[in-house]
């Protein structure tokens, strides 16, 4: 119970809901968002909407619209007490698949977004026939932020499954390696072999 945990315990608990509000802004959430979030990943049981609003002092709607949110982004999920009417709520726990979940999120939500409409500032220029030679120079700066941009979307997709505790020895090999790599070059960015296009 809550009344038999040490002051550690609480202070820790405060400071760390505290700390991962003021931390929302780099989640691309909002600041009572995250503290919900720390609070129910700081709590080993799961809590009701009416502990939740008196532990973090918000109202009711403030609490339910960012209770859903995360349930839709996958961070908490809803538990059920036989004979309780009340919802209860319990947030993931392995902050892997946190991080993974934050990245994905992130990703559909304001990197594809600036994704479709540079290709939709792309596509202006063919509504031209012949481009002058500052329009040509333009719209290969807009190609090359859409290449880098849907690789970077590839590259999220194909990583994330193995960004987890699982293959923490394989990923430390791999950061060791790019580091080892980049010193040798006198710690100038690698250049890694091309592919064809596909």
């Amino acid at each position: 119970m809550e009344n038999e945990r040490s002051d550690i315990y609480n202070q820790a608990s405060e400071q760390f809901v505290l700390l991962w509000g003021e931390m929302a802004s780099a989640w691309g959430i909002n600041k009572t968002m995250a503290q919900i979030h720390a609070l129910l990943y700081a709590e080993n049981e799961p809590l009701d909407t009416d502990t939740i609003m008196e532990k973090l002092k918000i109202s009711r709607g403030n609490a339910n619209m960012n209770l859903r949110n995360l349930v839709q982004w996958q961070l908490i999920s809803k538990v059920h007490f036989k004979g309780q009417r009340k919802d209860f709520y319990t947030a993931e726990k392995d902050v892997w698949n946190i991080v993974a979940l934050l990245i994905n999120e992130r990703q559909q939500r304001e990197i594809e977004p600036i994704h479709q409409n540079l290709v939709t500032c792309l596509e202006l220029f063919d509504k031209k026939e012949t481009l002058t030679k500052e329009e040509e120079d333009f719209k290969e700066r807009i190609r090359s932020f859409v290449e880098f941009l849907e690789m970077f979307d590839r590259f999220t997709k194909a990583m994330l499954p193995y960004i987890n505790k699982k293959n923490l020895k394989f990923l430390k090999q791999l950061v060791k390696l790019a580091e080892a790599h980049q010193t040798l070059k006198g710690g100038k960015t690698p250049v890694l072999p091309t592919e064809p296009d596909d």
